[in-house]
C-alpha cells in the first residue's frame, strides 16, 4: 500500500501547496503529474510484482481519504482558476487539477463503485456527480463490464475508430444505455427509491450550484472546463484500454465469456499506482470486485501496450500515430485468440460487428 499512498497523497500535497502557496508551485504540480511520473516510470526498480501477496490489504481506507478530498480540491482549485491571478499559474493548475481528476479521482471513483460497502458506493457517485458524469456508475456497471468488447459496448472501440469518432458515441450511448439498464432493472423490481439519474442529476445541480456561489459566472466556466477535460481523460481510458480487442461468437453463437486478452494492461509502476492499478485492466474485468492492490499481471497471456497508459493516451489523440502503434497489435491479439478453422468455436472473420449476446 505504500507506493499507492505516496503517489497519490503526494499529488494532493503538491496541488494544495499551488492553490495556496502560489508562485513555482502550480508549474511544479504540473510537472510532477506529467514529466515526474513518466521519469518514474522509467525506473523499473520501481514496478510493483505482477502476481502481489494476497495480503488482505484492501485500499479502502486510502480510497476513502481520496474520495474526501477530491471535494475540496475541485472547489478550491475551482476558485483559483476563476480569480484574476497570473495567467501562467492558473493554466498550469488548471491542467494539473484536470489531470488529477482524470486519472486519480476517476480511479478511484471506479474502485469505489465496485466495492460491496454501501457508502463506498455512494462516496463514489458523488465523485462522479460533482464532474458532471454520474451516469457513467450506471453505464460502466451495468453495460461495460456485461458487454465489453463488443459493439453492444459504447466504451469499446473498434479496429479503425480514431478517438475523435469514439468519444461522441462513448458518451451518449453510455448515458442511453446505462438510463435503460436502470429502468429495466427497476420495472424488474430490482431496485427501488429515487431513480439512480435523478441523483446524478442532484449531485450535478449541486456541483454547479456550489461553483457559481463561489466565483459566480467564472466559476462555472472553471468547473466546466475541469470536468470536460476530466471526462475526457477517462473516456480516452477506456478508449485505450479496449482499443481494437473483440470477443468471438461461440459455436452455439452466443459471445464468448469476458478474458484476459479483452483489455489491454501496461506493468509501469508509478502511473499504475497513481491510478490505483487501474492499467492492470485485464484482471479488473475478470475480477471487479477485487482489491486493486492485489490486481496481477500475466505479460504473456494478457496483451500489453508499449507505453504507460498516460503515455498512450496522448498518442490516442494523433489517430495516425496511434493506428500505426496499435492496429498491428490488435491483429495479432485477434488472431492469437481465435480457434483453429473448422474447430467448434471458430467463426470466419468479418468486418461488421460482433454478434450480440
Amino acid at each position: 500500500m505504500t507506493r499507492f499512498t505516496l503517489a497519490t497523497l503526494g499529488m494532493v500535497a503538491l496541488l494544495i501547496a499551488a492553490m495556496t502557496l502560489g508562485g513555482a508551485w502550480p508549474v511544479l504540480a504540473l510537472a510532477g503529474i506529467t514529466v515526474g511520473v513518466f521519469a518514474l516510470d522509467r525506473i523499473a526498480l520501481l514496478s510493483a510484482p505482477d502476481r502481489p501477496a494476497q495480503e488482505g490489504a484492501d485500499g479502502d481506507a486510502l480510497s476513502v481519504v481520496l474520495g474526501i478530498a477530491h471535494f475540496p480540491l475541485l472547489y478550491a482549485g475551482t476558485a483559483q482558476i476563476a480569480t484574476d491571478g497570473p495567467v501562467a499559474g492558473r493554466v498550469a493548475l488548471f491542467v494539473a487539477l484536470s489531470l488529477f481528476l482524470g486519472q486519480v479521482s476517476n480511479s478511484n471513483a471506479h474502485m469505489l463503485i465496485h466495492r460491496a460497502g454501501r457508502w463506498h458506493r455512494r462516496l463514489g457517485v458523488a465523485v462522479y456527480s460533482s464532474l458532471l458524469f454520474g451516469h457513467h456508475v450506471s453505464a460502466h456497471l451495468r453495460v461495460h463490464h456485461k458487454y465489453v468488447a463488443t459493439a453492444r459496448d459504447p466504451n469499446s472501440a473498434p479496429l479503425g475508430q480514431s478517438f475523435y469518432g469514439f468519444a461522441p458515441r462513448a458518451w451518449i450511448g453510455s448515458f442511453q444505455m446505462g438510463l435503460r439498464a436502470d429502468n429495466a432493472l427497476r420495472a424488474r423490481g430490482g431496485k427501488h427509491g429515487a431513480h439512480p439519474y435523478m441523483t446524478y442529476f442532484a449531485g450535478a445541480a449541486l456541483s454547479l450550484l456550489i461553483a457559481a456561489r463561489i466565483a459566480g459566472g467564472a466559476g462555472l466556466c472553471a468547473l466546466l472546463g475541469l470536468c470536460v477535460y476530466a471526462q475526457t481523460q477517462l473516456l480516452l481510458s477506456d478508449y485505450v484500454q479496449h482499443y481494437g480487442l473483440r470477443r468471438r461468437a461461440t459455436g452455439t453463437g452466443r459471445l464468448e465469456p469476458v478474458g484476459p486478452r479483452h483489455s489491454w494492461n501496461t506493468p509501469h509502476g508509478a502511473s499504475s499506482a497513481l491510478m490505483l492499478n487501474a492499467p492492470r485492466h485485464s484482471d479488473h474485468h475478470a475480477h471487479p470486485l477485487r482489491p486493486y492492490p492485489d490486481l496481477a499481471l500475466d505479460r504473456g497471456g494478457m496483451p500489453m501496450l508499449p507505453h504507460a497508459l498516460p503515455v498512450m493516451a496522448v498518442i490516442a489523440l494523433l489517430p495516425p500515430a496511434w493506428r500505426r502503434m496499435m492496429d498491428a497489435r490488435a491483429q495479432s491479439w485477434q488472431r492469437r485468440s481465435a480457434p483453429p478453422a473448422g474447430a467448434p468455436g471458430h467463426i470466419a472473420p468479418t468486418c461488421g460487428d460482433d454478434t450480440a449476446p
